[in-house]
Parts: structure tokens; sequence; C-alpha cells
């Protein structure tokens, strides 16, 4: 699980050591529970911009950090809830018991050591992801300047879903950029960037506050960015960490069930936010 804080992708070739089958697979398929190094400069934006900006400036900066461990604490809730049901569901069994059994000593070598991490963890996943990245950023490219009727393919696409997504306290620009992110989680903003501001390309901006101006002119409230921030921690891995579970485990079914037991319970989670939200602002 800790591994999964770096790349869920290298957190699940990580699983290689687990010897129950069983458990292997539980903890494959919740890896993607805990928020990886693509997903937290996201949750550390949205946090400082909508969170930290409700207190004094001195506090700011310490209440957008406590919001970003909340959601680590989520995520490591969700783990354990999800690894329970699944144990007690599709995945019965026994628990093993946990051996830890010292290999024999020997002289470390340092040369073997380097060459395997790099062939057989750093290599591995960057080939995957480069598979992946270079027909995303065409496609995501073709759909934000290919126009029907002088409106893009994107903003057809991002109408369609915006029914739902308002329902989850997001919009269709948003939920949109969630699915064209599958490639990597660290161009979800710049992809909703790019649709806001009407862009042919993914927009880079380095500043919090302009990009926090240009979310609050779109829409976003305080609601819109705790729902952001849970569906970045509770949606389908990337599309390298899929390939790597349809690797490490040799089916599409369980590779299909770890796309689909993070977003539902995203999905579920944000509907409940955001029915709760309306009825105290109703009320």
């Amino acid at each position: 699980m800790c591994m999964g804080f770096g790349c869920n992708s290298a957190g699940v070739t990580g699983c290689r050591i687990i010897d129950s089958p069983r458990e292997k697979l539980i903890s494959i398929l919740t890896n993607a529970f805990v928020p990886c190094n693509g997903r937290f400069p996201f949750l550390i934006t949205i946090a400082s911009i909508f969170i930290g900006s409700l207190f004094a400036t001195e506090y700011s900066s310490i209440i957008a950090t406590i919001a970003v461990l909340i959601v680590i604490l989520i995520g490591i809730f969700m783990t354990l809830l999800v690894s329970k049901f699944l144990s007690k569901t599709i995945l019965k069994g026994e628990s093993s018991s946990f051996i830890l059994e010292l290999p024999p000593y020997r002289k470390p070598q340092i040369g073997q050591v380097i060459i395997r991490s790099i062939f057989d963890r750093t290599l591995f996943v960057l080939g995957r992801a480069l598979v992946v990245a270079a027909p995303a950023g065409l496609v995501i490219w073709l759909f934000a300047n290919i126009s029907i009727g002088d409106i893009s393919i994107l903003t057809y696409i991002a109408n369609f879903f915006d029914p739902f997504a308002r329902l989850m306290g997001l919009d269709g620009y948003i939920l949109t950029a969630f699915i064209l992110g599958i490639p990597a989680n660290e161009i979800v903003l710049p992809i909703i960037l790019m649709c806001y501001m009407g862009k042919g390309s993914l927009v880079d901006i380095e500043s919090t506050m302009t990009i926090g101006q240009i979310l609050i002119q779109n829409g976003w409230t305080l609601l819109t960015a705790i729902n952001v921030m849970i569906f970045t921690l509770l949606h389908f891995p990337c599309t390298t960490t899929l390939m790597t579970i349809k690797k490490e485990t040799g089916s599409l079914k369980w590779t299909a069930l770890g796309f689909i037991l993070p977003t539902v319970c995203g999905v579920v989670i944000c509907l409940i936010t955001t029915g709760i939200w309306n009825i105290f602002a109703l009320g």
C-alpha cells in the first residue's frame, strides 16, 4: 500500500511479495484507493484555493495540509473497508498467518540491485506509460480541435455528462477531464483549464491564484472542491495501473473490477455529499 503513494502501478507490482493468491488479489484491487504522486498536486492545489483560503493567511497552509491529510486517511479507511468487503464476499477464505522469513545474509551487490530495480520496476512502468500517453494526447487534441457546428467534440462530450455530473456536485467538463485523464492523473487539471479557457491544447498554469480565479469564474464552489477532492481520491486507476493489474492477475475480469470498485465508491460518496449539502443549504 505504501508504494502506491508514489505510483499505484508500482504498488500493484509490489504485491508480488504476498504469498497468498487471495490476499495478493485483494491488495491489488484496493491499491487505487491510495492517492499516488500524480494526484497529490491536484489535491494540494484545490485544498489551497478553496479550503485554506477560508482561514487567515497564517493558518491557510496548515488547514490545506490538514485537508489533504484527511483525504489520505479516507483513502486508507476505504482500503481497509473494501478489503474487508472483498474478503467476506467474492474473495472469501481464511487469512494466512504472517511469517517473515529472513534470508541468508549475503554481501549486497549494488550493481545488480540497481540494474534489477531499473529493468524490473522503472522501465516496466515507464514503458507502459509511454505506450498510453502518446495516443491519449492525440485523442485529447482531436476532441478539442475538431468542431461540429461550431462546437468542439469535447464540449459535446461534456454536455452529455453534465446532468449526471451535476448530481455529483461536479460539472460536465470536470467529469470529462477525469475520463480523458485516464492515461495519467497529472493531466486532469490541465484538461479542466483547457476546457474552461476554450484552448485547443493542454494548459499549464503555475499560479495558484490564477487557477483559482478561472475555476471560480466557471462556477466552482466549496462543494465542487470537496467533491473533486473525493473523486480525485476515489476513481478508476490510470491506464498504466490497469495494464499492470492485467499483467499481474492475467485476468480481464479482475482488471475490470479494479476499475469499477474505486469508481463506484467515488460516485456514491459524491452523490451522498451533494445530497447532504443540498439538504442543509435548502434548510
